[in-house]
């Protein structure tokens, strides 16, 4: 079995840009309601992880801010306290596995390090339990 099977394509998948803002992110958070989102490279590669968690402390750490000052925060400001490791897309479907134990979601890339979507803990178990219960 391939990775792709189960890759949720760019197209379907909410990102953010590296030249996106602190308040993008947070609105674009907030809308989707997601407590992880990757961000690109302004080319399409991959660059990370954005959680809330980074956010809560980014915004702690800078006390008076409000949500108009985050307008002006590129996203690069922000630092991250763990990035999703990404996997090419020609990753063994066992690694994916043992990834995705460890994160909500794995992103995947191509061959030249271009994000082409993600792979979600959530579809990998499901196709687990589907195919427990045809055994």
């Amino acid at each position: 079995m391939n990775i792709l099977f189960f890759l949720k394509p760019k197209t379907e998948v909410i990102f953010l840009k590296e030249d996106d803002t602190v308040r993008n992110a947070l609105e674009k958070m907030e809308h989707y309601r997601h407590a992880a989102i990757p961000i690109l490279k302004n080319d399409g590669g991959y660059l990370g992880t954005l959680s809330e968690g980074d956010l809560l402390w980014f915004l702690k750490s800078n006390h008076n801010m409000n949500l108009l000052e985050t307008e002006d925060i590129p996203l690069i400001k922000v630092p991250r306290y763990f990035n999703d490791k990404a996997v090419r897309v020609d990753t063994n479907v066992e690694e994916l596995f043992m990834l995705s134990a460890q994160q909500n979601y794995v992103p995947v890339v191509d061959d030249r390090g271009m994000f082409i979507g993600i792979v979600t803990r959530k579809d990998i178990i499901n196709y687990m339990v589907k195919n427990q219960k045809s055994h």
